[in-house]
């Protein structure tokens, strides 16, 4: 956005044109959420569709453009609403092809990261200002790739989550927050598209246009359920860990696998993945645009005898199907000559427990403390309104009914946690009541599975 364009400012509009009458303050009573206040009223009528204040801003794709920008950031005052649009259904990987930005002062701006592919400049502006994000553990990566990284941060999606919302999209919560509709027909567009259409634009700046206000009455509800230090201590998470490194065997991640019988099927499945991430790298394309995955379980199950009989199956789709045959038999004869030896073992190899399914054919005590586990962080996150999963990682809970510590008591059990990645809130609300849990299921567990926290 260039410099002369409106100014926008949330001090100069009244609080009342924010915030719908039925989400004041005094509309809620001390037992009941924000989440539960909304829902009868927007029952009641529909909400007017949402609308640029300033109209859509001029794409920022020079780098004249892109300093003036930076300059203009630096003088607006308060938090920067931040939002990145992706072509992952089109495109290879997960770069961005549009960063929006708004601050109080200085309005939204709209650059495009092919013609500006540093904006380093956009972060120094920036500098100290805490960045609000919908959803940032999906947006970070991508705009860290081109130079911006937040030094503070507020997730509406995970604020939203924390104070008990059942539905966390964009759209929903500004709905039943802001009392607004967004149009949200072009969520999965091909943002890799040049010239990107007006409508679009349109689309993408109406994301940030909301967050500043959103960002106020989620932190003002967290406040208000005693929740705001919980929320910063994962957006402060969110913020510092790093993207996981890729797993070794991305392929497992396929879906369907489950459905493949067999070392030798499922070492066509490797091969397959493995050509089509080479073919779709090359290209530049979604990997499942090239070959769905539905197509490489067929092929692994069904186990073709000829290149003729795989190119004649109707299953055997997607845009490379045909045109890369020779790549897939090649694969696929690949896999088939093989020795045993070199076959992928039918389950994953790693240093955590076996999938949770298993437990009770090999490990019956553990089966029973895992299910004691979940009952108690259930409770507690039915308790504290807010989902079980963001209480505590599925996969910590997995790893303590697993391997529980000796002994077994709240500081023990904390240390654990802590180990596993759980913040201090987590471990306050959920160390004593999982030690408990864990003690009663105890009763006939062998002491060689337990271990004592390192350090």
């Amino acid at each position: 956005m260039s410099e002369s364009a409106a100014p926008s400012s949330r001090a100069a509009e009244p609080s009342a044109q924010l915030t719908p009458t039925f989400l004041q303050p005094a509309a809620l009573q001390p037992a009941t959420t924000l989440a539960d206040a909304v829902a009868p009223a927007l029952e009641a009528e529909l909400a007017p569709l949402l609308a640029l204040r300033d109209g859509v801003p001029p794409v920022i794709d020079d780098e004249n453009a892109l300093r003036a920008t930076a300059k203009s950031l630096a003088t607006g005052s308060g938090p920067v609403a931040v939002d990145a649009e992706r072509a992952s259904s089109y495109r290879y990987g997960h770069r961005a092809y549009l960063v929006q930005l708004r601050r109080d002062g200085v309005g939204s701006f709209l650059i495009d990261p092919i013609g500006c592919p540093d904006l380093t400049l956009v972060g120094d502006a920036i500098g100290n200002a805490e960045w609000i994000v919908h959803a940032a553990n999906q947006d970070l990566p991508c705009l860290a790739e081109v130079g911006m990284c937040p030094s503070s941060l507020f997730d509406t999606e995970l604020a939203g989550r924390l104070a008990g919302f059942p539905r966390v999209g964009l759209a929903t919560m500004v709905e039943n927050l802001l009392g607004q509709r967004m149009e949200k027909s072009h969520s999965a567009a091909d943002w890799s598209k040049r010239p990107l259409p007006d409508p679009w634009l349109r689309y993408a700046a109406l994301d940030v246009e909301v967050l500043l206000e959103l960002r106020d009455l989620l932190e003002a509800e967290l406040d208000r359920q005693g929740k705001l230090e919980w929320a910063r201590e994962e957006f402060e998470h969110v913020r510092t860990t790093p993207a996981p490194a890729a797993p070794v065997d991305r392929w497992r991640r396929m879906s369907g696998l489950h459905r493949v019988r067999g070392r030798r099927q499922l070492a066509v499945v490797r091969a397959m993945w493995q050509t089509r991430d080479r073919l779709a790298r090359a290209q530049d394309v979604s990997p499942s645009r090239l070959l769905p995955d539905a197509s490489i379980i067929h092929v692994a199950s069904a186990m073709p005898k000829s290149a003729k009989t795989l190119a004649a199956s109707q299953e055997f789709v997607g845009r490379g199907a045909r045109r890369h045959l020779d790549d897939w038999w090649q694969a696929i004869e690949s896999a088939l000559a093989l020795p045993d030896s070199e076959l992928p073992q039918q389950t994953r190899n790693g240093d955590g427990p076996p999938p949770a399914h298993r437990w009770a054919e090999r490990d019956r005590p553990a089966a029973d403390r895992l299910i004691a586990a979940k009952a108690a962080v259930a409770a507690l996150a039915d308790e504290h309104h807010l989902p079980a999963e963001n209480l505590l990682a599925p996969d910590a809970v997995r790893r303590l009914a697993w391997q529980p510590p000796v002994p077994l008591q709240p500081g023990s059990v904390g240390d654990v946690l802590r180990e596993l990645g759980a913040r201090e809130w987590q471990i306050g609300l959920a160390a004593g009541p999982l030690a408990r849990a864990l003690s009663r299921a105890q009763l006939h567990t062998s002491p060689d599975r337990a271990i004592q926290p390192s350090g």
